[in-house]
């Protein structure tokens, strides 16, 4: 799909053999990789199918279904989900995404029938399950439990769900929210972690410890580690009386032990074990055996997978931080072979095996998309730039690759700049297809690690508290100027994207500075007033550490009240089912731009929640923003471009 070999065109319309069907065609999403002794077990996202999240089982060499259509793995405790299934001796239970119910299915069986799938739970949509152990001496699944009600807030609490007739009984209720309970190898002990409002688990949470009685009730419940300034995460016994876990007590998410002896740190390191734990179930370490864990260190460079001795602390490099493998989730052992998911910078992620004996990895299980010439493709340059108040933040540049075009001489690519979720989240130089998308087509990208990201230590994420919208806006401003002062873009065309979170950055940015000429908000917050009273319940208090608990904050900082500030075109994308950013906000901030007589486009997708999961959805919406910001450019596309209603548009054109 090219005119020649390198042919001359302008930056941003180069022709590109990566269509915005190759980001969905035969790609798969990664996740909850697992082993019980026997198999591996994993999910996989499908665009293709809906989104459709789908159970799989193989031995390393071959996979097979376990859920066939219309199962749909996934549950909805805190809306994001995780922790939705686990395995014991063969048996997989887990959550089907429609009734929130629980079923079990032989991991072992021949066949991905429906009938080979068994419900266990027979309760509505209101009784949601999530991050499971098994008790096996009991014949009962222990859960996370989330029970909704019409007329108040949600209850969270520790649930053991009778494997034989369904029965739920509660075993700990009081806090806010839970994780995580784990189950002591003889069954003796139960650990598991809590916080209440207004902590998100990434500031303050506490460690729980209980005996259980024979007949499995708790007793002698108490807080072992944690409190309102330590966030502890993943607890993993390693023996009947020792119990690992992940605290950033030091600063850094590094791993803690505690037994008879009291609570140390197994190895002080100025990098974080772990991530912020915006879902369930989403484990950076594994036991090797009854001495060793292996962990997921991540520096400064990318990840590395580290064999640490947790008795003299001795820790061995089993991986090259910064290499061909960029980042690692979910450890597992199966038969003395490691497993992981491994993302790349170069290709698609994949699930790869690696003999802990020695000898180089193997992929298993590979993620699908599109060969991509190694001449087509950007790969992320970390940048770390001054900021204007002294400080210093980060960022992954890419620069246009196309092989078969070069721009005219003298000639700068237009950016478009990232800013991602959470805020309370990260972003790395992972292949990412809609990256590609754009630098194929001459597009330089700007992927910003804001004050605020995680995976630089607890201090560096604190930083946005109470600066929501100032920082966040700053740095990916000053990063836009660092590339300006270098002479890598052009800064008469910047554009900005961001979702969810990053959706507010990217309204704020459009409200405060001149930088950027174009927004595109994917189901981002226009009104921090509406989104603290219609918001879900795990981030309902969550803008008290953003921005503070006055009132006046919260209109401040919205960018619906600051629209005379607005000037330039804005395109948004909503998904209808959204309640953790309810439709609301996308649709108030489009009305307010378009009665101003902005340029405004406006999708909503049907049944779409955070987050497209769809592939027609995604399709139309990278077709839809790389059309908008060609229009608002003056670029011609070479792509053949579905038709695009813009409100307005005749504010587009040259007078």
């Amino acid at each position: 799909m090219t005119d020649s070999i390198s042919a001359e065109r302008p930056y941003g319309s180069w022709p590109s053999s990566i269509s915005a069907q190759a980001l969905v065609e035969g790609v798969v999403a990664l996740s909850g990789l697992s082993a019980d002794g026997k198999r591996l077990y994993w999910l996989e996202g499908r665009p293709e199918e809906g989104g459709r999240t789908v159970l799989m089982t193989g031995n390393g060499r071959s996979a097979q279904t376990l859920t066939p259509a219309p199962c749909n793995v996934r549950s909805r405790v805190h809306e994001y989900g995780g922790g939705a299934f686990t395995v014991n001796d063969g048996d997989v239970f887990f959550v089907n995404f429609a009734d929130q119910n629980l079923y079990r299915v032989n991991g072992a069986a021949e066949s991905s029938a429906v009938d080979s799938v068994q419900q266990i739970t027979h309760s509505g949509p209101e009784i949601r399950f999530a991050d499971f152990t098994v008790d096996a001496t009991r014949n009962r699944l222990l859960s996370v439990v989330e029970r909704h009600h019409p007329d108040r807030e949600p209850e969270n609490c520790i649930g053991a769900v009778d494997l034989a007739t369904g029965e739920l009984t509660i075993l700990a209720e009081g806090h806010d929210f839970y994780a995580s309970p784990r189950l002591s190898p003889d069954g003796g002990r139960l650990a598991f972690v809590a916080w209440d409002h207004p902590n998100m688990p990434w500031d303050g949470t506490m460690l729980e410890l209980a005996e259980l009685t024979p007949t499995g009730e708790l007793s002698q419940v108490h807080t072992i580690a944690g409190g309102a300034q330590e966030s502890v995460q993943q607890p993993l016994w390693q023996t009947d009386d020792a119990l690992l876990f992940i605290s950033d007590a030091n600063g850094f998410w590094n791993l803690y032990r505690f037994d008879s002896s009291g609570i140390y740190c197994v190895l002080e390191d100025g990098a974080d074990y772990a991530g912020p734990a915006w879902v369930f179930d989403a484990r950076s370490y594994l036991l090797a055996d009854a001495e060793h864990a292996i962990v997921r260190r991540h520096g400064a460079g990318g990840d590395e997978l580290v064999l640490v001795n947790t008795r003299t602390t001795l820790a061995t490099p089993l991986t090259d931080a910064g290499g061909a493998r960029l980042s690692f989730a979910a450890p597992t052992l199966l038969d003395g072979t490691l497993y992981y998911i491994a993302s790349f910078r170069d290709r698609m992620p994949a699930i790869e095996q690696m003999p802990l004996s020695g000898g180089e990895p193997a992929t298993v299980m590979a993620a699908g998309g599109p060969e991509i010439n190694p001449q087509d493709l950007a790969t992320g340059t970390p940048l770390t730039f001054p900021t204007r108040d002294g400080q210093e933040a980060h960022a992954y540049f890419y620069e246009p690759a196309n092989s078969a075009c070069t721009a005219p001489a003298g000639e700068r690519p237009p950016l478009l700049v990232l800013s991602h979720g959470g805020p309370t989240s990260a972003t790395t130089a992972s292949l990412s297809l809609a990256i590609q998308y754009y630098t194929s087509r001459g597009w330089a990208v700007l992927d910003v690690n804001y004050r605020g990201s995680s995976g630089f230590g607890r201090a560096y994420r604190a930083a946005l508290n109470g600066q929501w919208g100032i920082l966040d806006v700053t740095d990916c401003e000053d990063a836009v100027r660092h590339l300006v002062r270098t002479g890598q873009i052009d800064g008469d065309r910047v554009a900005i994207r961001g979702g969810s979170a990053g959706g507010y950055t990217t309204l704020a940015a459009l409200t405060t500075t001149h930088t950027f000429r174009a927004g595109a908000s994917h189901y981002g917050i226009g009104d921090l007033t509406a989104l603290a009273r219609d918001t879900h319940k795990f981030e309902s208090r969550y803008l008290h550490s953003l921005l503070g608990e006055e009132e006046a904050s919260l209109v401040e900082r919205s960018p619906i009240n600051h629209l005379d500030a607005f000037n330039c075109p804005v395109i948004f994308f909503q998904g209808s089912d959204d309640k953790v950013v309810p439709p609301n906000q996308s649709q108030a901030m489009a009305d307010a731009l378009r009665a101003k007589g902005l340029p405004v486009a406006y999708l909503e997708f049907p049944g779409e929640g955070h987050g497209f999961r769809d592939a027609k959805n995604i399709i139309r919406t990278i077709e839809s923003e790389y059309a908008f910001f060609c229009r608002v450019f003056g670029i011609e596309p070479a792509d053949d471009l579905p038709e695009l209603n813009i409100d307005n548009q005749d504010s587009l054109d040259p007078k």
